[in-house]
């Protein structure tokens, strides 16, 4: 019986992480549960699943949640605030966490998971973007499990030997990772047609079913950008030797190439209670409720490399890690600025990369010595990104 930590719990990775757990009572327990605004959602999870601790983000939220959970006579402490969110790590008694929650605000609790020598399911890709090196020095030090959970990562995770991630720098015959990207809604759209596009055609996926921010990095490729640098710390090889392809079919989710010539590939539904189903129950395999993949109703199955001038938060991202130090944490930290503005109404589309560019222009790149530093880079950059908005007005 595993004992889960979910941290993001409303939203898309944590509902499928729950729906999962649903179909395996005897396999799981939840033990803590974290959300930021969707109280009432958190509630009916409590309500459910019965941790032990919740988190939300305000106090508002805590005394909102606290009455509909007492109203139904559930027991669980509930707790506000970023020091909660290490708490539900630290008190809550998990040994597995989920860390799904999206954007900077996840690396703090994450990073004690690590440090706590948790199995930890990446599901938030910052914890690596922004503090890759002192990320998987504290996995190491901590002896816990890493499990990566986006289904890019997870499917390479796959198609290594066994023994790969023990010892990466031996590399064992890997000689490139193969990432594949659905290219989002605008893969076929010229630039020029880019300048009007509305929060809701951006968030309006082909194929995957994620939050709001998630899928504008999905159409803007940023996210195929921080997957890269991701990929980079996950499995040690040097960054020339990644690649991005685009697949506009979402049904290989990632490919490994070997020296001998063969290539290895997972395969199966863009649903991601696969990957998630793969890293709960690792080294076996559960059922994940996803449905059997039929590849006689495929039609095919295409692959292009990407075009750096239609897609150049990708292209920025690449230079980012090329740079390392802080870079990734600037370009993450202006990323996450530039698409919130997006989403409220208050910058066009295509500024999203501009925001990007300065900010990454303005803020040179230093060593990313300590999660102290890294968090004052992260504020810093955060302040430029919001200045280049107010530029732009």
């Amino acid at each position: 019986m595993k004992r889960v930590a979910i941290l993001g719990s409303t939203g898309s990775i944590g509902v499928n992480t729950l729906d999962v757990i649903r179909a395996h009572p005897d396999r799981f327990e939840i033990v803590a549960l974290t959300a930021a605004k969707q109280i009432e959602r958190l509630a009916e999870q409590c309500i459910e699943f019965k941790p032990a601790i919740a988190v939300v983000a305000n106090a508002e939220g805590a005394a909102q949640l606290s009455r509909l959970l007492q109203a139904k006579s559930i027991s669980t402490q509930v707790l506000y605030g970023p020091d909660a969110l290490v708490t539900a790590v630290m008190e809550s008694g998990c040994d597995t966490v989920m860390a799904a929650i999206v954007g900077a605000a996840g690396l703090v609790p994450t990073m004690a998971a690590a440090q706590a020598g948790k199995r930890v399911l990446l599901a938030n890709k910052e914890a690596l973007v922004m503090s890759g090196n002192l990320f998987m020095q504290a996995m190491q030090s901590g002896g816990g499990e890493l499990l990566p959970i986006d289904s890019e990562h997870n499917a390479i995770f796959q198609c290594l030997p066994d023994h790969f991630t023990k010892s990466p720098s031996a590399h064992l015959g890997v000689e490139e990772l193969w990432l594949t990207a659905s290219g989002g809604p605008f893969r076929d759209k010229p630039i020029a047609g880019l300048a009007t596009i509305t929060p809701e055609q951006a968030c309006a996926h082909p194929n995957w079913v994620m939050g709001r921010k998630i899928s504008v990095d999905s159409a803007t490729m940023m996210n195929k950008g921080l997957e890269v640098i991701e990929a980079f710390w996950l499995f040690g090889l040097p960054l020339e030797r990644i690649k991005v392809l685009i697949h506009p079919q979402s049904v290989v989710h990632s490919m490994v190439r070997y020296r001998d010539g063969s290539v290895l590939a997972q395969m199966g539904q863009p649903d991601m209670r696969t990957p998630i189903a793969y890293g709960l129950a690792w080294p076996e395999r559960i059922d994940a409720g996803v449905p059997n993949l039929n590849l006689t109703q495929l039609a095919s199955l295409s692959f292009t490399e990407p075009n750096f001038s239609q897609f150049p938060c990708l292209s920025l991202a690449f230079a980012a890690a090329k740079a390392g130090g802080t870079a990734p944490t600037v370009l993450n930290a202006a990323n996450e600025i530039a698409v919130a503005a997006f989403l409220d109404e208050g910058l066009p589309y295509l500024r999203i990369s501009e925001v990007v560019e300065r900010t990454l222009s303005a803020l040179e790149p230093i060593a990313a010595s300590s999660l102290e530093l890294i968090l004052d880079v992260d504020a810093r950059a955060r302040d430029m990104a919001r200045q280049c908005i107010r530029n732009f007005k």
